[in-house]
């Protein structure tokens, strides 16, 4: 499932995909003539055809043709999205990317237009904390306009992603084996200072994670946790320079291998987030080895690795501790976050 990153004049407008938004909205076919030079993100199925379709734009000013009309602001705008559902994570790749966007752009707020018969986009929309602020209406017909606030914060992780709450929340570090890493969270291998955190990366370019683990004391997290994700050293030089912290979660839920009543089950809620293969998850599943099963959001990389030495000699963490699973405190994290040269607006230290 690769996303293509591609100019209009390289789509296909006579895809069949396109037939519906044709129908929506007639000036579709000279808008899209109008962005040749433009980009969009397209996912192409095994047949070749479009079974998704995303545009965001940055904008200005105020937003007058929506009622009410939203004030003046810098805005990322979903000029067009559509997904043809086959049971795929495309919609979620598509929010991510949406947020990819937005926060590399460093807008506050992004917004889009949708027909309410769309009802599966809207709560895919809703559930990752966009809201109904108003309609449009033009010789289409009404839309409902909604917006994400990139700002506020929900009491839901989801509902609040990209944003991570650090008030009241306790914080771990999770250690991560390179290969695990590098399957798990691949934005956080990128140079994500510049335009690359856009482009899409591979199959795990997802919001939700799921991890299997073996390290003492892991049942203790709660829905809310915050992870602070710890790549161990990749054996091209000491673990002491090489083992970094690189990545921020969020803990959606905790689950007990033990929990899972069957095989099948067990599997089901794995496999459309797990960094391991479906034969991996069976041997996991039998051995019993790895008992601790982690669900939880990807919210930020790092712009800049902060390695071990730094977090014992400049955060003041305990060199002899151990550092697979342990817990951090509110002040060592946001230590950490700074030397990571984390934005600032990603991160809501009030209660």
């Amino acid at each position: 499932m690769i996303l293509e990153r591609l100019s209009f004049k390289n789509i296909n407008l006579s895809d069949p995909f396109f037939d519906s938004l044709k129908a929506d909205y007639k000036e579709f076919p000279s808008w899209f003539a109008k962005k040749a030079e433009d980009t969009a993100y397209v996912f192409k199925n095994e047949h070749g055809l479009i079974d998704g379709f995303l545009y965001v734009k940055v904008e200005e000013g105020m937003v007058g043709d929506v009622t009410p009309p939203l004030p003046p602001t810098r805005r990322l705008k979903v000029g067009t999205m559509k997904i043809n559902a086959h049971g795929t994570k495309l919609g979620e790749r598509f929010i991510k990317k949406i947020f990819d966007h937005a926060i590399f752009e460093k807008v506050r707020e992004a917004y889009v237009t949708v027909f309410s018969e769309h009802r599966p986009l809207i709560l895919l929309l809703e559930k990752y904390g966009f809201q109904q602020v108003g309609t449009k209406t033009s010789h289409n017909g009404t839309e409902l306009v909604l917006t994400k606030q990139l700002q506020g914060i929900s009491e839901d992780v989801v509902r609040s992603y990209p944003l991570v709450r650090l008030a009241h929340q306790k914080a771990y570090l999770l250690a991560l084996q390179p290969q695990w890493h590098t399957r798990l969270l691949p934005d956080s291998i990128l140079k994500t200072e510049t335009a690359d955190i856009v482009q899409d990366v591979s199959h795990t370019n997802s919001i939700h994670k799921v991890y299997l683990a073996a390290m003492s004391g892991m049942e203790v997290l709660k829905r809310g946790d915050i992870l602070l994700i710890y790549r161990t050293t990749d054996g091209q030089g000491p673990a002491h320079y090489r083992s970094v912290a690189t990545s921020v979660c969020v803990v959606e839920e905790y689950r007990s291998l033990f929990s899972f009543k069957a095989q099948e089950e067990f599997l089901a809620y794995c496999r459309p987030y797990t960094v391991f293969e479906e034969s991996e998850l069976l041997t996991l599943w039998k051995t019993r080895k790895y008992p601790h099963v982690i669900r939880f959001t990807y919210n930020i990389a790092l712009r800049k690795r902060v390695t071990r030495a730094v977090m014992i000699e400049e955060v003041g963490m305990d060199a002899g501790a151990y550092w697979g699973f342990m817990p951090l405190t509110h002040q060592q994290l946001v230590n950490v976050l700074r030397r990571g040269l984390v934005d600032e607006s990603l991160v809501v230290n009030q209660a």
